[in-house]
């Protein structure tokens, strides 16, 4: 019989603070049934008290989602663990994580305080936390670079203060994995009541190691991993979901197992790949583009003689269709309809018949249609109402001439024209945009991505624009560079402009 390895799943909280990803509720509340129907325990919802945004998410979050507890994350503040507490009133399971750096550089420098008054506050948010709900999980942030016996003393008091769950982070992914373990077994072996509680962990992946310390830490004695969709999050991101899943269930030896689906895996990386416009890298383990792909003619030899030859994963266990229907011009909506649901995408009847036109219009360009250009199809419908809108583009370029663009933007239903030169066509096209927004914008990165190798293919284009001193990620996905780059400047602005 399998130990349980409870699965808690940040993807909308940490996941969600890579600059850029932001999604609206609508799209939260589909990445959280999504996380439902795979089997995680836990969904981290939000921070409430950082936004309007935030607590409406743990909100509507907490009336959407059945089973799974819902969590939402606190500062060692009773403000902040109050309003957690309202945001979850509509939650069948509900959690409060609350928390306080604990290393040496947090308590000096971070909080001007001691370590005798870190405990007290601790205490005292863990405390409070419990007057709401019964479920409560405290967080010693930067447990990675705490020292053991201090951390020891800290979570000692948190459990007797009530804490139900106690988190273990390496918040700036600093630990080796025998450092993470050994200090989970420290805190095995030394706090008192420790057997009453779940001790989890929070890997960050900064040195490359965020899978290896949590599966470190569960063999030190922790049953909770805290994960996120494709390893996003933060700096370099979190532990990934799909690694610490399919380790453990690819080395039944060690009895560790999770309630994940992990059929379903693959699936629910490409909507939040999507949903979020963050590319997963090709050779990503588990759910990379090349995870099972075989270029080695050795390797291909070897795969068709015998599948266990050169993969330790049956493609199909985590949701890979090797048998998929390819689809070109002459698929029609079923097959489309058929193709997202695999993909992990449902939309309206409404949604998907626009997505079905522009599906005819882009098989008419390319050959075949692949999983990325169906999954950016199918993200188009949440740009219909844009308040800004790219009417029409036409460029001008050439060797030993000037680029010129000439563009019309809708812009809450009234047109506007523009025409610029500029140093390619892409800063054309930029530069005529900015004519009809007088805005002092700046294009601070602009990455180009190339989906396949076809000149016909899909190129996608990430930029970020800095307004008014702060950030705005913009994305689009178009056979034609220059229309893509466009709208990936107009889809960064309508973020700021209301």
């Amino acid at each position: 019989m399998s130990d349980r390895l409870f699965i808690f799943d940040t993807t909308l909280r940490d996941g969600e603070q890579v600059p850029g990803c932001q999604l609206n509720t609508v799209e939260k509340i589909e990445v959280a049934k999504a996380l439902e129907e795979l089997g995680v325990d836990v969904i981290e919802a939000g921070f409430p008290v950082s936004s309007p945004g935030d607590f409406n998410s743990v909100v509507e979050i907490s009336k959407a989602v059945t089973w799974p507890t819902i969590c939402a994350l606190t500062r060692a503040v009773e403000n902040d663990i109050r309003v957690a507490a309202e945001s979850l009133q509509y939650a069948k399971h509900k959690r409060i994580h609350t928390g306080i750096g604990t290393s040496d550089p947090h308590i000096k420098y971070k909080f001007n305080s001691n370590r005798e008054e870190i405990i007290e506050r601790a205490v005292a948010a863990v405390k409070y936390a419990k007057s709401f709900v019964e479920d409560v999980q405290f967080y010693a942030e930067d447990a990675g670079r705490t020292d053991n016996e201090y951390l020891a003393r800290v979570v000692e008091a948190v459990i007797k203060a009530g804490a139900t769950v106690v988190n273990i982070p390496d918040t700036t992914g600093y630990c080796m994995p025998w450092e993470f373990r050994d200090k989970i077994k420290y805190l095995m072996e030394h706090v008192d009541g420790i057997h009453r509680v779940t001790i989890a962990t929070h890997c960050h992946n900064d040195l490359g190691m965020a899978t290896a310390n949590t599966i470190s830490g569960v063999m030190g004695g922790a049953r909770q991993a805290e994960v996120t969709i494709n390893g996003i999050g933060e700096r370099a991101g979190n532990t990934s979901l799909e690694e610490v899943v399919m380790a453990f269930r690819s080395h039944k030896e060690l009895g560790i197992d999770t309630n994940i689906n992990a059929t379903k895996i693959c699936g629910v990386s490409r909507m939040v790949s999507s949903l979020m416009n963050m590319p997963v890298q090709p050779n990503k383990a588990i759910v990379g583009r090349n995870a099972f792909a075989h270029s080695s003619g050795i390797h291909q030899d070897g795969v068709l003689k015998n599948r266990e030859s050169y993969e330790i994963i049956d493609p199909k266990d985590v949701g890979v269709d090797e048998n998929s229907i390819v689809l070109t011009a002459r698929s029609g909506r079923a097959a489309l309809k058929h193709r997202l649901h695999v993909l992990g995408v449902e939309l309206s009847k409404e949604a998907l018949d626009k997505a079905y036109e522009a599906f005819l219009r882009l098989a008419d360009r390319k050959k075949e249609i692949n999983d990325d250009d169906v999954l950016m199809l199918a993200g188009e419908h949440h740009k219909a109402n844009r308040r800004l809108k790219l009417d029409f583009l036409q460029v001008t370029s050439g060797v030993g001439v000037k680029s010129v663009a000439s563009i019309g933007l809708d812009i809450a239903g009234e047109k506007f024209e523009a025409c610029a030169s500029g140093n390619g066509p892409v800063d054309a096209a930029i530069t005529a945009i900015k004519q009809i927004i007088h805005r002092k914008m700046l294009v601070k990165e602009f990455l180009i991505q190339a989906i396949n190798k076809g000149s016909n293919d899909i190129g996608k284009v990430h930029m970020t624009v800095e307004y008014d001193g702060n950030s705005y990620y913009g994305f689009s996905a178009n056979t034609d560079i220059i229309a893509a780059s466009a709208e990936a400047f107009i889809d960064a602005i309508n973020k700021f402009v209301h």
